[in-house]
């Protein structure tokens, strides 16, 4: 067992939008521990993915928004302490580089973007769920992907049983990559009843690194 505590990477600038999403995230989390019972389940019903809606959409049955709305909205919801805690730590090491490298309005665009590609690949592999999918994993994944393609080398302070060691960053990132891939090549033709969205950490991971390799490229 390992958890990636800090990397070990300086930076140019201030993570102005890094700094920002995570405080959104806290603040909207905060807001639904906040709502009663019956207006929490509302407010996750309608601001969730569901990767269902896009049949009726399809059918006619449902608007455009009210479909696909939900993969930017679901980005800043999560289930849970751990839920928020994990994800918020893996975008504060690998976000603020990324940041620096893309500027600040470029970040941006990519984070959701990253967030969008994820949701829609999680909506491929699971199109009849109607489970609701959540949480910033998803463009976090795309953030991680950009960090492995920018910083390969780069060392991240790691927590190895008892242990602080710093690991390149290619082999955290790698092994994590590995591990959700095969995760989500296990869970197909599996019926979906919950738990982590495999493939949308998939998708980000991958559109992130294509789209920061293309760039870097140029």
């Amino acid at each position: 067992m390992f958890i990636p505590l800090k990397d070990l990477n300086p930076r140019r600038t201030y993570p102005v939008v890094n700094t920002t999403l995570i405080v959104l995230n806290f603040v909207v989390f905060i807001y639904e521990l906040m709502l009663p019972p019956q207006l929490f389940k509302i407010f996750m019903t309608v601001n969730a993915m569901v990767p269902a809606r896009i049949p009726v959409w399809l059918a006619g049955h449902m608007t455009f928004g009210a479909a696909f709305l939900p993969i930017v909205t679901s980005m800043f919801l999560h289930a849970g302490w751990l839920h928020i805690l994990g994800n918020m730590l893996f975008l504060w090491i690998f976000g603020d580089n990324v940041e620096d490298y893309f500027g600040h309005l470029g970040y941006l665009f990519f984070y959701f973007l990253s967030g969008i590609a994820a949701g829609l690949l999680h909506i491929i592999f699971n199109l009849h769920s109607s489970v609701p999918a959540l949480g910033a994993s998803g463009a976090i994944s795309g953030v991680m992907g950009a960090y492995a393609v920018l910083y390969p080398r780069a060392k991240v302070l790691t927590l190895v049983l008892i242990f602080l060691v710093p690991i390149p960053a290619i082999f955290i990132l790698g092994y994590w990559f590995v591990l959700q891939f095969l995760e989500g090549v296990s869970s197909l033709g599996g019926m979906t009843t919950g738990g982590v969205a495999w493939w949308a950490h998939i998708g980000g991971f991958i559109f992130g690194s294509l789209l920061t390799l293309a760039i870097k490229r140029r």
